[in-house]
């Protein structure tokens, strides 16, 4: 399908970006890797009256560490994400989540920034940035302001960006020394994720002693398994783990598609958290 008729410009830098945006309004889509709007575009599903190319904007792609974390360019693409050493040394989550993003042409072109501005709930790294407690940094007319990634999802598809900000940096918490693993179930490959989990998991004498768990597809947005999360504490084998899985899908509220019923996401949400955990706590 061809898509509607917009205007188009590549600012130069942040500040002309920021501009194109506050006069644009919301008739403007930013266009980083993609990914997400193009097809938007050509389903007629978006129909903005300008798209802001920022994909030469410079400064905004690679991975650095400052003061305690990680700082990822919201430009910075899946493949650079995952190859990454110092994400898959501090925050191996991450990069093991992104690897399972749809397919290598996608993970070449798409953007880290991208996938978490579009906001979708089946993406797999919405739910990754909750886990690991990510913050996410936006400049506008205002200046710059961090967001929580507990408060930047606002709904299906929507951030709490406003139309004039641009994403420009992930900070991520180091978690040395904190299993992790990322699953998720999906009818064929490179598909969206049915339901995912994203398990960070903490241990100390045998037990765990902190789990941070996020959940895909299981809401309009990506949520944390907090029911879970509180019931792992002090679990030190596999019984414990699981009957603290099947507290995984409290307080969510799953989709009814062609793809699942919302029990049958419930159930697995359940199976995959346990999965996760023990892989992540080593004792599966």
């Amino acid at each position: 399908m061809i898509p509607p008729a917009f205007d188009y410009v590549r600012p130069a830098g942040l500040d002309e970006a920021v501009r194109a945006l506050a006069d644009a309004g919301e008739d403007a889509k930013v266009l980083a890797g993609g990914q997400s709007l193009l097809p938007l575009l050509r389903l007629r599903l978006a129909f903005p009256d300008l798209v802001v190319d920022i994909g030469r904007i410079p400064g905004l792609r690679g991975v650095r560490e400052e003061d305690g974390r990680l700082v990822i360019g919201a430009l910075t693409t899946h493949h650079e994400v995952m190859r990454d050493p110092l994400v898959r040394r501090h925050a191996g989550l991450l990069a093991q989540a992104t690897a399972t993003v749809a397919d290598p042409a996608v993970r070449h072109r798409g953007t880290l920034g991208g996938s978490l501005v579009h906001a979708d709930p089946a993406g797999d790294l919405p739910a990754v940035a909750l886990a690991l407690d990510a913050e996410l940094v936006a400049v506008g007319p205002g200046g710059r302001r961090t967001i929580p990634a507990g408060a930047f999802f606002a709904d299906y598809l929507q951030s709490t960006l406003a139309p004039d900000e641009l994403l420009v940096e992930i900070r991520v918490p180091k978690r040395e020394g904190w299993g992790f693993r990322y699953e998720k179930f999906h009818r064929v490959a490179q598909s969206w994720a049915m339901v995912g989990v994203a398990a960070l998991v903490r241990r100390e004498n045998g037990h765990v002693a902190e789990a941070r768990i996020g959940l895909t597809n299981m809401g309009a947005t990506p949520l944390r398994a907090t029911a879970a999360e509180e019931a792992l504490g002090g679990a030190g084998d596999a019984e414990a783990v699981a009957r603290a899985a099947r507290l995984a899908a409290e307080g969510t509220r799953p989709s009814q598609d062609a793809s699942a019923s919302p029990e049958y996401r419930a159930h697995l949400a359940r199976v995959l958290t346990e999965r996760a955990v023990l892989a992540a706590a080593g004792m599966g």
